[in-house]
């Protein structure tokens, strides 16, 4: 064995991703999850200004001593 064949072989380049060609439901589904995402982070900047929702804190066992 030569020294230039030693420890790990170079992986293969993967060939590149060919352009998909996407048709008008494409283009639509696409845009439809854009707006449902920038909704969804508008209404979570308008609950986060509230504070928490749920404020109960730890909860204790009714045992006491």
């Amino acid at each position: 064995m030569s020294g230039r064949q030693g420890g790990k072989a170079k992986p293969l380049k993967k060939p590149k991703k060919a352009a998909k060609d996407l048709d008008d439901e494409d283009v639509a589904y696409q845009q439809k999850q854009k707006e449902q995402e920038k909704l969804r982070k508008e209404m979570a900047a308008k609950a986060s200004g509230k504070g928490p929702i749920v404020s109960g804190g730890i909860k204790k066992s009714g045992k006491k001593k």
